[in-house]
């Protein structure tokens, strides 16, 4: 199983492995060496259909399900950004992606609301309704440059990485939810 991941206002894809996959809610351990950890929010799709250069108009037929997550991007010293992606992909634990999943359905509900909360305070938030279209053209791009099999995820990046957390602090405390209900709560911890 792969995580294709679509950068944000990008159109090429990379994929992670499925050791990157948290789905048990754990605190993320920072590994040694890291000076900073970086996120982006994602909304991604479990693929249910093998296919390569899939159509827009057939997109519907490829995925069954969907739900928020976010990436995590350790940072070392002195590392330019423009290294981050190939390092991270390797990175354990990196990719909060929460199981079960929403019904596909679901995602055109007008309401669905994604909150992302830092040390209790809001800073993300988006209505899944709003980003269905991002996601099957994402499906579609990653479909071209790779063949998707069943399981595979999907995950379009819905902003900038920005930093999370940081050395200097040493535990920083992250929850997710979906429609009130809790998608994650953990501790980035240095």
């Amino acid at each position: 199983m792969n995580i294709i991941v679509q950068p944000y206002g990008s159109n090429w894809c990379y994929c992670r492995p499925d050791t990157t996959w948290e789905r048990e809610n754990k605190d993320f351990y920072v590994p040694d060496g890291i000076e900073e950890v970086l996120w982006a929010p994602v909304i991604f799709a479990r693929v249910s259909k093998a296919g390569k250069c899939i159509g827009k108009k057939f997109i519907s037929r490829y995925y069954d399900s969907f739900n928020f997550g976010i990436l995590l991007y350790c940072r070392p010293e002195n590392m330019e950004e423009k290294d981050l992606t190939a390092f991270t992909s390797c990175a354990d634990h990196t990719s909060l992606l929460p199981s079960p999943l929403c019904e596909a359905a679901a995602i055109e509900t007008e309401g669905n609301i994604f909150r992302v909360k830092r040390k209790g305070e809001e800073i993300f938030r988006i209505d899944a309704a709003a980003v269905k279209e991002g996601l099957e053209n994402a499906i579609c791009a990653a479909s071209r440059t790779t063949s998707l099999r069943i399981g595979d995820y999907v995950a379009l990046e819905l902003r900038q990485t920005e930093s999370l957390a940081s050395k200097s602090e040493t535990e920083t405390a992250v929850t997710a939810e979906l429609s009130g209900k809790t998608l994650y709560d953990i501790k980035v911890i240095f």
